[in-house]
C-alpha cells in the first residue's frame, strides 16, 4: 500500500508540476507534457514488480497503438474553442471523441492481431 501511495504521489505532483509550467510558458508545459513521463515510470514500476521484459514490451507496443486514437483530439478541443464553443463542451466532444476512436481502434488491433 505504501508502494501505492508513493507512486500515486509523485505522478500527482508530475502533473501538477506540468500545470503549473504550462501556466507560464503553454509552449514548454506542451513540451514535458508530450513527454512519456508517465509511461517512462509505469514500465519502472512495472519492472521493478516483475522483472518480465516480455510483458514490458506487449504493455509499451501496446501503449504506441493507443496513443494514436487520443492525437485527434488535441486538435478538435483548440479549434472548437477557437470557435467559440464553451471549454466543458470541447472538452466533452474531445472525450467522446477519444472514446469513439478507442473503441474502433482497440477493435481493429483484435481483429489485425497488432497487440496482444
Amino acid at each position: 500500500m505504501t508502494q501505492l501511495l508513493i507512486r500515486a504521489l509523485i505522478s500527482g505532483i508530475l502533473v501538477a508540476v506540468i500545470a503549473l509550467i504550462a501556466k507560464r510558458e503553454p509552449t514548454i508545459g506542451a513540451l514535458v507534457a508530450s513527454l512519456p513521463l508517465i509511461s517512462i515510470l509505469a514500465v519502472i514500476w512495472l519492472w521493478g514488480d516483475t522483472k518480465d521484459g516480455a510483458l514490458i514490451a506487449n504493455h509499451l507496443e501496446a501503449t504506441f497503438w493507443l496513443v494514436l486514437p487520443s492525437l485527434p483530439m488535441f486538435l478538435l478541443i483548440p479549434k472548437l474553442l477557437r470557435s467559440g464553443i464553451s471549454f466543458w463542451a470541447a472538452l466533452f466532444l474531445g472525450i467522446i471523441l477519444t472514446i469513439a476512436l478507442y473503441f474502433g481502434g482497440t477493435m481493429l488491433m483484435s481483429k489485425w492481431k497488432i497487440v496482444q
